[in-house]
């Protein structure tokens, strides 16, 4: 139900998604990226209206995938700049076999995704032993007092994106932390990079 609202909602907003994001997050999305060295498969999780096309390497192959055409729509007019194979999808079920994949990028997805252990267990599956995850995106520290945005997510995660995801609630075992920094916002925004483990 939830998966269906978002979906519709994120239909509506496309045409001005990117002129309400994408001026705000360029800098952190360009940071995030470059913290490592992209090579081989990558997979861009929630790719939406492909706001971090420009800021890929050229040394990779490309899929991004997003539940919401009218946001793959919006993407496909950016993959001139680099080639991404696009695909519709739920991230919380990827349609790709086991340890396909050297990179994950998740940028402003799992606080949007209804579940997102389940999304990030689905990331775990998909990436290469050794291969990294690199997320950009809004989280609460565990009991940070923040009333306002504790209150309001249970409406915001309906519509567009949940307010009050901690990422230290989430088992990232078989992920080794690599860095957790702040972004945006005084650290609510956060850029983080997680190793799977070798074997």
């Amino acid at each position: 139900m939830i998966k269906c609202s978002l979906q519709w909602s994120y239909t509506l907003i496309a045409p001005i998604y990117d002129s309400i994001v994408q001026s705000p997050t360029a800098k952190a999305r360009q940071h995030s990226l470059s913290q490592v060295d992209l090579h081989g498969n990558v997979l861009l999780c929630g790719i939406g209206s492909g706001l971090d096309i420009p800021y890929l390497a050229d040394n990779a192959d490309y899929i991004g995938i997003d539940l919401t055409l009218a946001m793959l729509h919006r993407a496909q007019k950016r993959i001139q700049q680099h080639p991404v194979s696009l695909h519709q999808g739920d991230v919380m079920q990827l349609p790709y076999q086991d340890h396909s994949f050297d990179f994950v990028v998740m940028h402003l997805i799992l606080a949007v995704v209804p579940e997102p252990q389940k999304a990030l267990d689905e990331v775990k599956r998909v990436l290469k032993p050794n291969g990294q995850l690199i997320i950009f995106d809004k989280f609460l520290h565990p009991h940070q007092f923040a009333p306002i945005r504790r209150l309001m997510s249970p409406i915001m995660g309906k519509l567009a994106t949940r307010t009050n995801v901690e990422f230290e609630s989430l088992d990232i075992t078989g992920l080794e932390l690599q860095c957790d920094q702040a972004a945006l916002f005084n650290g609510w925004f956060r850029h983080i990079v997680l190793q799977k483990d070798a074997t």
